[in-house]
C-alpha cells in the first residue's frame, strides 16, 4: 500500500469515527448534545482536524442524514421483500420505515427535520436520497392505481408515514394504536 493510500483510508476511517460518534451522541442526548468541541475530545482529535473533514455540525448531521437513508432503503426492501403479495409489501414497507424512524430518532431528525444542507427532489439530490426514495417508489408504483403517477403517489405515502412518525414520536398519537394505522393507511390509500 503506497504512503498515499494509507493517508486516504486513515482520512476515511477518520470521516466514519465522527459520523458514527456525532450519530451516538444525537441518540443519546440530542443533536443539541453535539459540538465539534464534544466531538473532537471523543474522537480525540483536535478540532481542526474534524474542520479538515466537515465545515462544521450542519456537514456532519448532512452525512449522518446519508448513512441514514441509506440504512432505510434497505430496511424497507428487505421488509418488502418478505411479503408474497402487494398488499403485504406496502404493509410491510409501512411497518418498516415506522419502525426504522422509531428505533432511529437521532437519525430520522437529521433526514428529515434538520438542515443538513442535502437537496431533496433535485438534479443534485445525493445518490443516497435518491435510493431511499426508489426503495419506497418500487414497492409503492405497483399499487398507485391506474392513471396515477407513480411517483406523486409515493410522495403522498411518505407524507403519511412521515406524519405518523412525527406525530407518534411526539407523543400527539398513541404509540399503541401504530398497527391498526398502518392498516388503515394501507386499506384506504394504497390498495384499492
Amino acid at each position: 500500500m503506497s504512503v498515499q493510500q494509507r493517508k486516504e483510508r486513515e482520512r476515511a476511517d477518520r470521516e466514519r469515527l465522527i459520523v458514527a460518534t456525532a450519530r451516538e451522541l444525537a441518540e443519546q442526548q440530542g443533536w443539541d448534545a453535539v459540538t465539534t468541541r464534544r466531538l473532537a475530545e471523543r474522537i480525540e482529535y483536535s478540532q481542526p482536524v474534524l474542520y479538515s473533514h466537515f465545515r462544521g455540525k450542519r456537514e456532519i448531521i448532512g452525512a449522518v442524514a446519508l448513512q441514514g437513508a441509506a440504512e432505510m432503503a434497505v430496511a424497507v426492501r428487505t421488509a418488502a421483500s418478505r411479503a408474497n403479495s402487494p398488499r403485504e409489501r406496502v404493509a410491510a414497507l409501512a411497518r418498516a420505515y415506522l419502525d426504522f424512524a422509531t428505533s432511529n430518532p437521532a437519525v430520522y431528525d437529521a433526514m428529515f427535520q434538520l438542515d443538513g444542507g442535502l437537496a431533496f427532489a433535485h438534479e443534485d439530490t445525493p445518490e443516497p436520497l435518491k435510493d431511499a426514495f426508489a426503495a419506497l417508489l418500487e414497492t409503492l408504483g405497483e399499487v398507485a392505481g391506474d392513471g396515477v403517477h407513480p411517483g406523486l403517489f409515493t410522495e403522498t405515502f411518505w407524507a403519511a408515514l412521515h406524519g405518523l412518525a412525527t406525530l407518534t414520536r411526539a407523543g400527539r398519537l398513541p404509540p399503541e394504536h401504530t398497527e391498526w394505522r398502518v392498516e388503515l393507511l394501507v386499506d384506504r390509500l394504497a390498495i384499492t
